[in-house]
Parts: structure tokens; sequence; C-alpha cells
């Protein structure tokens, strides 16, 4: 069992890859980069405070905030007042944002269905179950070390992103 799940981790790693790679292409096809793709599609539904996007990425604020900037800088986005907080301002798409954004993504379903072919929809849909139910268990365990005090799960990386709130568009980590 933890033969075969080390292999599954290598397998998932250079998917990982592969799909990052796809996905700088794509974004860059509108001349934008995978980090600025994943976070317009994050603010897409809602503005959200840098901090909470971050969060929801799994990744570090810091570098969320430098690409939340380069995307006020070009228009694409604007920081708005945040009603529950002074001095967090909430990240939202502006019309030219919410343009590239919907044409990367149309961009991205092309290659899904490309790169989908011949892939059974069921099988699809029990791989995302089992990578669900991984990155659940793996969370876990994380949790519990952490608690445990071992270090092998710490920070951000014990709880991750919250599970359920990846953006329609994006799913890989961004580059900080």
């Amino acid at each position: 069992m933890a033969e075969e799940l080390a292999l599954l981790v290598a397998d998932v790693f250079e998917a990982a890859g592969a799909l990052r790679r796809a996905g700088e292409a794509l974004a860059g096809a509108e001349g934008q980069t995978q980090a600025r793709w994943q976070l317009m599609s994050v603010v897409s539904e809602e503005s959200l405070p840098v901090a909470r996007a971050a969060r929801r990425l799994g990744v570090a604020r810091q570098g969320v905030q430098r690409i939340a900037n380069d995307l006020v800088r070009d228009g694409l986005a604007e920081f708005q007042d945040n009603p529950d907080h002074r001095t967090s301002s909430l990240l939202a798409l502006t019309p030219s944002g919410r343009r590239a954004l919907e044409a990367i993504t149309a961009r991205a379903e092309t290659a899904h269905r490309a790169m989908g072919e011949g892939i059974a929809q069921a099988d699809l849909a029990t791989l995302r179950a089992l990578l669900r139910r991984l990155t659940e268990q793996t969370d876990q365990w994380a949790e519990a070390e952490a608690e445990a005090g071992t270090g092998a799960g710490t920070g951000a990386e014990a709880g991750g992103a919250k599970r359920g709130t990846r953006s329609r568009a994006a799913t890989a980590r961004l580059p900080e």
C-alpha cells in the first residue's frame, strides 16, 4: 500500500507539472500567466481580501499581494473598500479583467476537451473523488502531526486551502 501510494504521489506531481505547463501556455496565449489566471478566477465570483484569496489558493499572501498589485496596475482588477474591515481592501475584477478571464477560460475548455478525449466521464469522476479523499486524509494526517508537535505539518500546509472552494478555472499552485 505505501509503495503504491508513493508511486501515485510521483504520478500526481508529474501530472501537476504537465497541467501547470499547459496552464501557462493557455494563459500566455492571452498575455497572462497562470498565477494571474488563478487569482482572477478566485475573485471572479466574489470580491475577496488578498489574504482570503491566498488561503483559497493555498499559497503565501505576499505572492498573491504582488500579483494582485500587478493586476490592478494593468487595469484587470481593482481594490474596493471592504465594509467588514477598514484596512483589508477587497480585490475585484474590472470589466477588462472579466474579458481576459473569459478568454482564458474558453481556451481552457477547448483544451480540457482535447486532454480528456478517450477518458470516460465516470472514470474522471472516480479519479476526482479519490484525489479529494486522498487530499482530505493527507490534510488530516498533517494536522495530527502538527498537533503532536512532530513538525511534519505546520502552518498553511497543515490546513491547506479550504476544500470545495477552488475556483472554476484554476487548480494548480501559484508560483511565488
